[in-house]
């Protein structure tokens, strides 16, 4: 009875080391199968990538109005956000005390004529008696000094009368330019001066528009040594595109006039100024957007972006080599283009037309293993 127990017991022993090794083989051999992943063969292609640039928009010209003279604001002749030509007459300061200031500069003026024609008829007289021997040197010098003190009393009025002619004038404040008017913080009977702090308003001149935006000083870089030169890089650059706050684009495309030749040290970027024609006045100053520039890419090869497998600033793809007799993915580093559309990538370096990568996937794919 013991005996056929051991055996039985060996037997079943013997059962479990077969069917474990079997399962140990049959999970060895799931593991060594090729697995069916999608590939596809490098090819080269052109392609246009748009890359955006946050973007702010400024008038041509936003100059501050300010008074050039002092007192109360007695007439406001425009609107905000009308629009409004070089010379036209914006607001009005109180005149009545300037006016008074130019009629005494008029009366000064002619009583200092009068003093100088008596001046004069008195050297005339003097100079006849000098010549006649009646009166001294001394009193034909005195007449004289007195003519000259009368004639620089003269110039001295005609200035008084020019600057009130002038501080008159500034009573009517009139556009700098042709452009729209901005806000208008003062209401009538306000008092205004030069020195106050806030402007009566502004004037955008927005019949074309500045749109600034920032680039990497690496781009730039690229830029100047494929151009030669940073005036040929700006004007080799393409008509750049404009999207609006609401996610629309703008109608009308700009050029890029200049790159400023100073790098952000917090930023590390370069600004550039597109200039964009604004003929709807569609275009605010101190509005944003975004400057979109297109970056063409000829005959580059280009990948799935699901095909790249991104280990911090390394990019690999998975090639499909032939190993003793088997299909293996095997890791390769490649380059890539700065620019991407989110769904492909430009690659630069790293692999030949005609090679196979795996296409989908490739964060899970692991190196060296066997493909369908």
């Amino acid at each position: 009875m013991e005996r056929t127990l051991n055996a039985i017991a060996l037997v079943s022993l013997m059962t479990g080391l077969f069917m474990l090794t079997a399962c140990g083989n049959k999970q060895q051999a799931r593991q060594n199968a090729p697995l069916a992943y999608k590939t596809t063969k490098v090819q080269k292609a052109d392609r246009t990538i748009d890359q955006k640039y946050s973007a702010t928009i400024r008038g041509r010209q936003d100059i501050s109005v300010l008074p050039q003279v002092s007192g109360t604001l007695q007439q406001l002749l425009v609107t905000e956000g009308q629009r409004v030509s070089k010379g036209q007459v914006m607001f009005i300061i109180d005149q009545v005390p300037y006016q008074a200031a130019l009629n005494t500069a008029k009366a000064n003026l002619e009583a200092a004529n009068a003093a100088e024609a008596t001046a004069q008829l008195s050297y005339t007289s003097t100079k006849q008696l000098f010549d006649q021997n009646v009166v001294s040197d001394f009193d034909l010098q005195k007449a004289n000094n007195a003519l000259m003190q009368a004639k620089a009393a003269v110039a001295q009025a005609k200035a008084a009368v020019v600057n009130a002619e002038n501080s008159l004038s500034y009573t009517t404040v009139k556009s700098p330019a042709d452009g729209v008017v901005g806000t208008l913080p003062f209401r009538v009977g306000a008092l205004v001066s030069p020195s106050m702090p806030t402007a009566l308003t502004t004037v955008s001149d927005n019949h074309q528009m500045y749109v600034y935006f920032s680039i990497t000083e690496s781009q730039m870089l690229d830029m100047i040594r494929k151009a030669g030169s940073s005036a040929a890089a700006i004007k080799a650059m393409p008509p750049v595109r404009l999207q609006l706050v609401d996610g629309s684009e703008y109608e009308q495309t700009g050029r890029v006039e200049t790159a400023s030749g100073v790098v952000d040290q917090a930023t590390g970027s370069v600004s550039l100024r597109a200039v964009f024609n604004n003929p709807q006045s569609l275009l605010h100053s101190g509005s944003t957007g975004n400057v979109i520039i297109p970056v063409d890419y000829k005959q580059q090869i280009v990948i799935p972006a699901a095909a790249v497998k991104q280990l911090q600033t390394v990019h690999q793809v998975f090639v499909v080599e032939k190993k003793d007799g088997q299909r293996t993915a095997v890791a390769r580093n490649i380059t890539i283009a700065p620019f991407n559309t989110g769904k492909e990538f430009i690659v630069t370096g790293g692999l030949k037309e005609g090679e196979e990568i795996i296409a989908d996937g490739a964060g899970m794919v692991k190196d060296g293993a066997l493909v369908q």
